[in-house]
């Protein structure tokens, strides 16, 4: 699951330059949408296991917060870029405004392999990186999360930095916090559970039955997993799962359950015995109903899109299809639910915890679900209906949607000084 051949940065800015050309963006805004408004590269020095010092890169990209606070994860991968962080805080931006919530789009990450760090490296690691963003991030200016190859934990430590250099404890700081220390019941099945929730407002608009629906993801992370499971549990058969390590696939339909303590155990869902191995490109085009990239960007490019055979595809990861294979599947009439509404479930129930943390007032799950379930079927509702309306795909009626609700707001407040 790689995705170096292509810049990020650079397909978000042709998603931006293209959506403003069709609703003749007013230049002066589009001009200040194309540039972060803030990018901040820090060296972190780290003291490892073995006594020797290690110098890591770290970023965090305030792409816009003309509607509110800086929202967006911080990234622990070996392919972090400047141009990564800067599409995924873009990218941010306009999923805050597709549920319209108030934040702007923000995104952090560092260079490194987590995999082969200690539990103290990657505290030390986490620690020295917030102290060096430190001045960015704070409940009313920017809230990191998790994000790939981040977890509670992570949060946990970035809040008890932040909290320590303020003399109090802010639980505001970032969202996807352990429970114990002011987190959010829903969170950790949050971006599952919204892209659930789209579909099963794009099947009641297609005329399908979801309980009838074969489905394949790729990723079986946090959100691949999850929404495996929802997914399994709404009656749909999972018939292809992948890491990335590999694939499985079973035309008669795989248990998510089964199949995660297998990769729990193995740490890989490959070699799966009530399934066939095959590689994540072959899984991206097995025949399906629907398919669910939930793995990292640039997964479905012009090389593959012709081969892919599902009727629905619900972009879970960030970033996963390049325009190229856009205007592919638009022919192929494959429909398409964007990532910038698909995924937006994470950022909503980051937006009720850090809402409940501002108040010291917490509410129950069931609650957290039905408050994200109404927002992400609303935000579908309005994007599905402004694509029939404009004749648009759903990836430019979104677009369409959310740069309008952000370029309000900047025409709004106007230009300082």
């Amino acid at each position: 699951m790689q995705s170096t051949k292509f810049n990020p940065w650079e397909m978000a800015l042709e998603q931006l330059d293209s959506v403003a050309r069709k609703m003749k963006l007013n230049p002066n805004v589009h001009a200040i949408l194309r540039h972060p408004k803030k990018s901040l590269i820090v060296s972190i020095p780290v003291r490892m296991d073995n006594g020797s010092v290690r110098v890591f890169t770290g970023y965090r990209v305030q792409h816009n917060i003309s509607r509110g606070p800086g929202k967006g994860g911080i990234r622990y991968h070996p392919d972090v870029t400047l141009d990564g962080v800067k599409a995924m805080a873009m990218w941010m931006t306009w999923k805050c405004a597709i549920v319209n919530i108030p934040f702007g789009g923000a995104k952090g990450g560092i260079v490194c392999k987590p995999e082969e760090m200690s539990s103290d490296e990657l505290e030390r690691l986490t620690r020295r990186y917030t102290s060096e963003i430190i001045l960015m991030i704070g409940p009313e200016r920017d809230i990191p999360a998790p994000d790939v190859n981040t977890n509670q934990q992570i949060m946990a430590w970035i809040m008890d930095t932040y909290s320590i250099d303020k003399g109090y404890s802010v639980p505001g700081v970032v969202t996807g916090k352990p429970l114990s220390i002011g987190g959010s019941l829903g969170r950790n099945e949050a971006t599952a559970r919204g892209c659930v929730y789209t579909l099963m407002s794009a099947v009641k608009y297609l005329g399908l039955d979801l309980h009838r629906q074969r489905v394949v993801v790729q990723g079986y992370g946090n959100v691949g997993w999850n929404s495996a499971k929802l997914l399994f549990e709404q009656g749909c058969k999972i018939i292809g799962v992948s890491d990335v390590e590999g694939g499985i696939y079973n035309s008669d339909g795989l248990d998510p359950y089964k199949v995660y303590e297998h990769s729990r155990k193995t740490g890989s869902v490959v070699n799966y015995k009530e399934a066939e191995n095959l590689t994540n490109q072959e899984l991206l085009t097995l025949n399906c109903d629907i398919l669910m990239p939930a793995a990292i960007e640039t997964q479905i490019t012009k090389s593959n899109a012709r081969r892919i055979k599902a009727k629905v595809l619900l972009e879970a990861a960030n970033g996963p299809t390049t325009p190229e294979a856009d205007k592919i599947l638009e022919d192929k009439g494959i429909f398409v639910i964007p990532d910038i509404l698909a995924n937006a479930g994470g950022v909503t129930v980051s937006y009720f915890e850090w809402v409940q943390g501002m108040q010291a007032y917490f509410w129950s799950e069931r609650e957290i679900n039905l408050k994200l379930r109404d927002i992400m079927q609303k935000a579908f509702d309005n994007v599905y209906r402004l694509s029939r309306k404009k004749k648009v795909t759903m990836r430019t009626a979104a677009y369409i949607l959310a740069v309008s609700r952000v370029a309000d707001a900047h025409l709004t407040r106007g230009l300082y000084p």
